[in-house]
């Protein structure tokens, strides 16, 4: 039985198998999800975490779509604020415990004690990136796209940073991070940063298959080898992380701008989301050099 009735999020269970599979449900805006969502979320994890009859939990999304992370229709909706004008947006304060709170979710989420499975395609963008890249083992579309795009008008100081740097090695996080470029998964399928890479036909079926795979493992073996795995990446990548995730994030979210730089709330406010998303990609376009 779900632990909550909220319809943008569907969980099942698969007690034979011992599979749970929880998706997305947020088709018509690309799966991304408010702080709702992302609690209901949290509590079929803590379910499926809580149920000694589960080994593994099958992360997926709506019509064909992964998640395009935070729902930027609301800004500020994030903090409590509802559509506040950025004359008086959210204290620093404010911020900081917000984030602190949403970094506990992708902290809990990257140290879950069962194994998770991502069935990634279509798009994996914001904090859809941070969560396919946190899977134990992810099978994703060849052409998803991929990438943190809401760097170009929060900043570069965005995520789970120390996640970004372990998983995608320093090269390709600062890549990413610095210009906000989207990128498909094909292009760095000789990286390994994903389990498997296959062609979109295959990715249900593929990801299905290692979640089978490793639902076989003795359950309190898994338990332990998650801990273990854990405690390894903490003393050896993320000492520090869960202060400076939420820091940076707060700060970096909290920026002046220049002129001639593209503030993306006051353009929102003034054109309207879509337009705001059209007017960024406009100015960050910078043509490939013609070769002679």
């Amino acid at each position: 039985m779900s632990p909550t009735s909220d319809d943008r999020v569907l969980f099942d269970v698969d007690r034979e198998k011992r599979i749970a599979t929880i998706t997305l449900n947020n088709p018509a805006q690309r799966n991304s999800y408010d702080a709702a969502m992302r609690e209901t979320l949290a509590r079929h994890l803590d379910a499926v975490a809580d149920d000694d009859d589960l080994t593994v939990v099958l992360l997926r999304g709506a019509g064909g779509v992964f998640s395009t992370g935070a729902d930027m229709n609301n800004a500020y909706g994030w903090y409590g604020r509802g559509e506040t004008p950025a004359k008086s947006r959210p204290s620093q304060r404010r911020r900081l415990a917000v984030d602190r709170k949403s970094f506990g979710f992708y902290h809990d989420f990257m140290g879950f004690p069962k194994v998770t499975v991502g069935e990634i395609s279509g798009y994996a963008l914001g904090g859809g990136f941070e969560m396919a890249l946190m899977t134990d083992i992810s099978v994703i579309e060849r052409g998803t796209k991929i990438g943190m795009p809401a760097t170009r008008f929060l900043g570069p100081a965005l995520g789970s940073l120390h996640m970004f740097f372990h998983r995608l090695g320093p090269v390709l996080a600062r890549r990413l991070l610095l210009t906000g470029d989207i990128i498909e998964a094909g292009a760095v399928e000789h990286l390994g940063v994903f389990t498997e890479t296959c062609d979109a036909a295959a990715v249900a079926a593929r990801a299905r298959f290692w979640a089978e795979k490793a639902a076989k493992m003795p359950a309190d073996g898994v338990v332990i080898a998650k801990e273990a795995f854990r405690l390894v990446e903490q003393s050896q990548a993320y000492q520090g992380e869960e202060v400076a995730g939420y820091l940076f994030h707060a700060y970096g979210t909290n920026l002046q701008f220049a002129p001639g730089e593209f503030n993306f709330v006051k353009t929102r406010a003034e054109h309207g989301t879509k337009e705001a998303f059209r007017l960024r990609d406009e100015h960050f376009h910078v043509p490939e050099p013609e070769l002679d």
